[in-house]
């Protein structure tokens, strides 16, 4: 049986990421992915780009039952917690299932680590004068413009007149 490489961003799924070649015909000078839908069990192609932007690899720490997500995908209700990661989309650093409350914990724990990471990177670049002053630019300019088309458009909707209390629309907020 094939492993499952990647999942798909919106719909999930289990996917093993086959081969890349050059398009020929229509598709000369694109790079094509031929990819295996392991759920359905069919081989399918889509260009590269598509591919890159749709679908995401599968890492070693991905539950195996929801593939990252954290949402119960054996019974189909996305309210619901995964079984098998308790919510979380990762699991050990082994790939076992966590078993008691520490090892849970230890997940957890590496999730926020990652997170922290991530985050004392996005300071360092919003640290550089460059980054602040364009940020500046580009908020003083969207409060200048105004509010948007439909933003207006609303907006003078709901002060119409209309059958609401004073002659106001009721608009149920």
């Amino acid at each position: 049986m094939t492993r499952a490489t990647h999942t798909h961003t919106q719909h999930g799924g289990r996917y093993a990421e086959l081969n890349q070649f050059d398009g020929g015909g229509a598709l000369e000078g694109q790079k094509l992915v031929a990819y295996r839908d392991l759920d359905k069990d069919v081989t399918s192609a889509t260009t590269l780009d598509d591919w890159r932007q749709h679908w995401r690899p599968i890492a070693a720490d991905d539950c195996t039952v929801c593939l990252g997500t954290g949402r119960d995908s054996i019974k189909g209700n996305k309210r619901q917690p995964c079984g098998g990661c308790y919510g979380l989309g990762k699991v050990r650093k082994d790939g076992e299932t966590p078993q008691d409350m520490w090892q849970l914990a230890q997940v957890a724990q590496g999730i926020i680590q990652r997170q922290q990471k991530g985050i004392d990177q996005r300071d360092q670049v919003l640290a550089y004068p460059e980054v602040r002053e364009a940020l500046h630019e580009r908020n003083k300019r969207r409060q200048q413009a105004g509010p948007e088309d439909w933003v207006q458009r609303e907006q003078d909707w709901r002060a119409g007149d209309g059958r609401g209390h004073g002659g106001k629309r009721h608009t149920g907020d």
